[in-house]
């Protein structure tokens, strides 16, 4: 959307073709945890109001899925046979849930939390009281956690030692999963599914929540339950699973199209945004960009660099100079009010400083990283004010003076202050 808008600023009399598979308008899926909890209508997730804006945009709307893509010819193939032709191509197909390899993994009661039509099927699947049963507890599984507890009771199961284990410390994963029960979620790290299986399968509910996965409304859900499988040997009943265990670059359609894959599976990019493949560009979650932290390419799946990198392929797709300076590593979550952030080399690098701060009580945590005399990482817990200054810190590269990286070491809390300095002193 980003996109097809920069291009039409600059270029007005250009022909502009958006292309979705969803019958919806262009929509954020980062507002579905708000349906889910009745905060807002389907036209609040809106992007625009609707598809009149595009019209109005003389944005032309086109609703199919690319099946293929031709580079010598400049055509895009969509799945019922529409071919369409360019002189610039912006991929911008973002992600596609992905399941591990379980044992009945593939029950339409088992459901994703990714599309509308998929919030539609969660909402017609839950009800007060249901067993709900959320399968990771990454970014995803933690947005849609406060959503998926408003309609059931709660249970997570997260493979890994802790929860969002890319994104945050062991310290701050352990204080927002403390959070999180105290607000009566169970959550079971270092735990996984082995098997799903329903004892006696009930007429028609298996084929009524199937349809709804493609946008058909329902009643409420009804059944008998599905019978779970732990690792441990432990064997449980709930009434509705929702998969989060992470997403993958959406390009199979791209198989044959000789536009290049990096080493994570996203569409290599340069800084202009453009493959290998002159007059193609990709953006946001399929595109596998530069690093800003380590100069290397990855897949980083967040809204802020899909934004950035749709403005800079734009422009250069409509003629102007623009250069990306790289994705930064940045996460922000809001986990039933509790906000936690991370940034660039969150981890720490070797040879590096960190200082580490912890209110349990308060739910409050800052660390920070530093290399030399540079701030190259943070994770927070539980602060929103001027947080967005750690991004700025770590993003300009500002070299800090000896007394303020020894002021940050001894009270991290103070990086609000070594920023103005050192921007007074800049200026």
């Amino acid at each position: 959307m980003i996109a097809a808008e920069t291009l039409r600023k600059h270029n007005p009399a250009d022909a502009i073709t958006l292309v979705g598979d969803e019958p919806a308008p262009p929509y954020s899926r980062m507002a579905i945890p708000y349906l889910l909890e009745g905060k807002i209508a389907v036209r609040g997730t809106y992007l625009r109001d609707g598809g009149e804006h595009f019209g109005k945009q003389n944005i032309k709307l086109v609703r199919g899925f690319a099946k293929s893509i031709d580079t010598k010819a400049k055509r895009v193939l969509l799945e019922d046979g529409t071919a369409l032709s360019y002189d610039r191509l912006l991929l911008a197909t973002g992600s596609h849930p992905v399941r591990p390899p379980i044992p009945g993994i593939d029950r339409p009661e088992v459901l994703s939390c990714w599309t509308l039509d998929d919030a539609h099927a969660i909402m017609a699947a839950t009800k007060p009281g249901s067993r709900v049963l959320q399968m990771g507890a990454g970014f995803i599984g933690c947005i849609i956690m406060e959503a998926l507890a408003a309609r059931g009771r709660l249970t997570v199961v997260e493979m890994g030692d802790r929860v969002v284990p890319r994104m945050m410390t062991p310290a701050a994963s352990a204080m927002i999963k403390r959070w999180c029960e105290s607000k009566g979620v169970e959550i079971l790290t270092s735990t996984r599914v082995t098997a799903i299986e329903r004892a006696s399968k009930p007429a028609g509910f298996g084929p009524l929540l199937h349809r709804i996965r493609y946008g058909k409304r329902a009643p409420s859900a009804g059944g008998q339950p599905l019978r779970v499988h732990f690792g441990n040997g432990q064997v449980r009943e709930f009434d509705v699973i929702i998969c989060a265990t992470g997403v993958k670059p959406k390009i199979a359609y791209l198989e044959g199209s000789g536009v290049g894959i990096g080493s994570s599976g996203g569409i290599l990019v340069d800084e202009h945004m453009m493959t290998n493949i002159s007059g193609v560009y990709a953006a946001g979650d399929c595109a596998e960009s530069v690093d800003f932290s380590t100069g290397g390419h990855t897949v980083n799946a967040i809204q802020p660099d899909a934004a950035d990198q749709a403005l800079v392929a734009a422009l250069n797709m409509g003629g102007r100079e623009a250069r990306s300076p790289g994705s930064l590593l940045m996460n922000v979550l809001d986990t039933f009010g509790l906000v936690s952030s991370s940034y660039g080399h969150w981890e720490g690098v070797p040879g590096g400083e960190r200082a580490e701060v912890a209110d349990e009580k308060a739910f409050k945590y800052l660390r920070l990283e530093f290399n030399g005399n540079h701030l190259i990482g943070a994770t927070s817990v539980g602060l929103t004010e001027h947080v967005g200054v750690l991004r700025g810190l770590i993003q300009s590269k500002t070299k800090l003076p000896p007394r303020w990286k020894a002021t940050l070491l001894k009270d991290p809390h103070k990086f609000v202050d070594a920023y103005l300095a050192c921007a007074q002193a800049a200026a």
